[in-house]
């Protein structure tokens, strides 16, 4: 229906009483939500905290496994959500530019939380009048993704 919605969450793995079994349930919804951004954090205690007294707490290592299992799952999701967008074209914001934008640059998409998520390559723009400026948003298309990165070409 919005095919340019971009939805995050966070979540916590290994909550005091967590089972394997709703864990996996996490997982399946992580799949079937197709959730673009995910993160995980694995559960700790917080000083005062009323989770610290509930029964059936995750074992430290098991919490931390979780997190990373949970973690590849949302990669794979993130990573087939970045694919859909080779063709087409966005507007990218330009966070560095050297040689005025001449070799290409780094920016991010209005996606991209900044230090968070991934950000889009600009490779060179080919037509010697396009200018990469920092601070400035450029038209680019996307070619290809790498991991949690666009790549894409000004235009």
């Amino acid at each position: 229906m919005c095919p340019e919605l971009v939805v995050r969450s966070t979540f916590i793995a290994g909550f005091p009483g967590e089972t394997e079994e709703e864990f996996q349930h996490l997982l399946d919804f992580v799949r079937e939500a197709q959730i673009d951004r995910a993160g995980c954090f694995a559960y700790s205690p917080v000083d005062g905290a009323a989770a610290n007294e509930l029964p059936g707490a995750v074992p430290a290592e098991l919490r931390e496994e979780r997190r990373a299992r949970f973690m590849a799952v949302a990669e794979e999701v993130s990573a087939a959500r970045l694919r859909r967008r080779i063709g087409a074209s966005m507007q990218v914001l330009v966070d560095s530019a050297p040689a005025m934008g001449r070799k290409g640059g780094i920016g991010r998409s209005y996606a991209d939380a900044p230090e968070i998520d991934g950000t889009v390559r600009l490779l060179p723009p080919q037509k010697l009048s396009t200018r990469l400026a920092v601070g400035e948003f450029t038209r680019a298309r996307i070619v290809s993704t790498d991991g949690h990165d666009l790549v894409a070409e000004p235009i």
